[in-house]
C-alpha cells in the first residue's frame, strides 16, 4: 500500500462507502419511522431521551445542545415546539441566571414512553439484528474510537 497516496485504497474505500451509507441512510430511516409512528423526528426523540436521563429530567440548554450535537438555534426551535405541546418547561437556572434550564414534563415523558417501543424495534432491526454478538462488540469498539477522534477534532483538540 502506498502510504503517500492521497486516495483511499480499495479496502478503505469499501469501508468508507459502507459508513457513508449508514451515516446518511440510518438517520433517514429512523426519521421516517418516528414521523410515521410518533409524529416526531429522530432528533426530537434524541432530545427527549437525553432530558429523560438527566438528573431530575432537567438540563441547561447549552449542555443539552452539546450532548445532542446541535446548535443553540436549532435546539431553541425544538424547545419552542416542545413547550407548545407541554413536553418541556423552560426556566432560568437558579444557580446561574445566565443559563436556561429545560425540564421534561410528565406529558413529555409520556410521549417518549409511547414513542420508544417502535423506535427501539427499528434500531434493533436495522443495527443489531444483522450482527452477531462478536460483530456488535467489534463495531462498538471501532465506533467508540472513531467517535473519540471525531469529538476531539470537533472540540478543537
Amino acid at each position: 500500500m502506498d502510504t503517500q497516496s492521497p486516495w483511499l485504497d480499495d479496502d478503505q474505500q469499501a469501508v468508507w462507502q459502507a459508513l457513508l451509507t449508514v451515516v446518511i441512510a440510518l438517520p433517514a430511516a429512523l426519521d421516517r419511522q418516528l414521523q410515521r409512528d410518533a409524529g416526531i423526528s429522530n432528533f426530537e426523540y434524541g432530545v427527549m431521551a437525553q432530558l429523560s436521563t438527566a438528573d431530575g429530567a432537567t438540563m441547561r440548554l447549552s449542555d443539552l445542545a452539546r450532548v445532542c450535537d446541535s446548535t443553540q438555534p436549532r435546539l431553541s426551535k425544538v424547545m419552542d415546539r416542545f413547550e407548545a405541546r407541554d413536553w418541556v418547561a423552560r426556566r432560568p437556572d437558579p444557580g446561574d441566571g445566565r443559563y436556561t434550564l429545560a425540564a421534561l414534563t410528565d406529558v413529555g415523558r409520556q410521549k417518549l414512553v409511547e414513542s420508544a417501543p417502535e423506535h427501539v424495534a427499528q434500531v434493533k432491526r436495522l443495527v443489531f439484528d444483522p450482527l452477531s454478538a462478536a460483530q456488535r462488540r467489534h463495531l462498538g469498539a471501532a465506533l467508540t474510537r472513531i467517535a473519540a477522534t471525531v469529538r476531539q477534532e470537533v472540540e478543537g483538540g
